[in-house]
Order: C-alpha cells, then sequence, then structure tokens
C-alpha cells in the first residue's frame, strides 16, 4: 500500500516531463509495506550475514533467554523499512538511517513497515523520512528516521 500526492500512482510510471519523482513527493507522503516474518527468512538472513546468534536459530537457547523464544533479527525487520522506501517514486538511494528495536520481532509475525516524508531538501533532491514498523497487533516494534536521494530514471524501470 501505498499513500502519495495524487500526481503520482504506484501502477503507473511518474510523467517526467510534467515533474520530476522528486517535484511529485509531498510532505506527509508515506509509502508502506508488510510482510510475515518467516522461519525461513531468518535462517537465510543469518546465512547471508553471517549472524548465527542462537537467540535467532535456536528455539531450545531461547527459551531461556529474556524473550522466551526466538526473535528475528533487528536488521532484518529494518530491511523491510527499506522495502517501503523503495515503493517511493523514482529511484532511492539510502543515505542514513536511525533505529530504535522497540519490541521483538518473532517469526510469524505480520509486519508493516511505513515510511513518512517529513522534510524535502530540494538543492539536493534528498528526503528525511519518519519510519516506523508495527506488528500484527498495532505494537511499535521499531522507529527511526531515514534520509534518502531520490534520483530520476531515463527509462522504464521493472514493476517491484
Amino acid at each position: 500500500m501505498i499513500a502519495l500526492h495524487p500526481a503520482v500512482s504506484p501502477d503507473t510510471e511518474c510523467d517526467v516531463a510534467m515533474t520530476s519523482a522528486f517535484e511529485g513527493i509531498r510532505l506527509g507522503d508515506r509509502a508502506t509495506y508488510s510482510r510475515a516474518v518467516t522461519d525461513r527468512d531468518i535462517e537465510m538472513f543469518a546465512t547471508a550475514t553471517g549472524d548465527h546468534n542462537p537467540i535467532h536459530l535456536d528455539s531450545n537457547f531461547a527459551r531461556g533467554t529474556i524473550f522466551k523464544g526466538r526473535i528475528a533479527h533487528g536488521i532484518l525487520t529494518a530491511g523491510l523499512v527499506s522495502a517501503a522506501l523503495s515503493r517511493l517514486p523514482g529511484i532511492i538511494v539510502y543515505l542514513s538511517q536511525s533505529l530504535s528495536f522497540l519490541r521483538p520481532v518473532r517469526p510469524g509475525d505480520n509486519i508493516e513497515a511505513s515510511a513518512e516524508v517529513v522534510e524535502k531538501i530540494s538543492e539536493r533532491s534528498e528526503l528525511r523520512l519518519r519510519t516506523v514498523c508495527t506488528n500484527q497487533a498495532g505494537e511499535i516494534v521499531l522507529t527511526g528516521e531515514a534520509r534518502v536521494k531520490v534520483l530520476e530514471h531515463a527509462g522504464p524501470v521493472s514493476p517491484r
């Protein structure tokens, strides 16, 4: 789901002749991405990053921790913010991200990541966005702030 200024639709290409991708983005615009975090996601993330902390992979070990069970890697959850940002118009390049992890994400949790435009820096085609991830109970599991650069594209972009 994406909520953008009416001039920009997630189903159609932005008409660069009328407005650039950056110009079409307004303060308050939001992009979202939702996904259920699976055991396979956690295992693949551990393999890709080399982070084999048993709190993520070993149920017996994890039951004995403050979390009383396995949890997803925090950065895996933060990666869902990246997916939300990719739904903004133009080509999005991450510049920075601050994060606060407020609650654990467990296998099977449905996470919605959202990014809301709070500032536009026109001279650099950059955005500052408030980022939040919530679980299926509506609890905030992650908050932060992102800075991105919006690049224009010269031709068609493959569907996301």
